[in-house]
């Protein structure tokens, strides 16, 4: 079973006990999150697309902790003009483990008796 949620403006394809990076999130290392805005669900098979959302349905998981991206170089020159410069950015983002994938209104198929015909 996967879903496809939306985490701050992007989508990721998360599986149960998939640790995911996302952008960093203002809470404390620990704690639970909950993301509501689940687009795609795939139960063994059966696809479940919301329109734009899933109603009742939710993603939940904890923060385990923030971390930082390498880092990435910017470099800027102006050639014959004398003008270089050099900056770097590093993105903070949080780690997230995928505790469970909740989707309501799902009723499980019961296995049917196989029905033997005797004659």
């Amino acid at each position: 079973m996967y879903a496809i949620v939306e985490i701050a403006g992007q989508q990721f394809k998360v599986q149960k006990n998939d640790e995911i990076y996302v952008h960093r999130m203002d809470v404390e290392p620990g704690t639970k999150v909950e993301f509501k805005e689940v687009l795609l669900v795939d139960n063994n098979g059966k696809v479940n697309v919301g329109m734009p959302h899933i109603e009742d349905s939710k993603v939940s998981g904890k923060v385990l902790e923030h971390a930082r991206g390498d880092k990435v170089i910017v470099f800027k020159k102006k050639r014959r003009k004398g003008f270089q410069k050099e900056t770097g950015h590093r993105q903070d983002f949080s780690k997230i483990l995928i505790e469970s994938i909740t989707l309501k209104g799902v009723v499980k198929e019961k296995k049917a008796k196989k029905e033997t015909i005797e004659e």
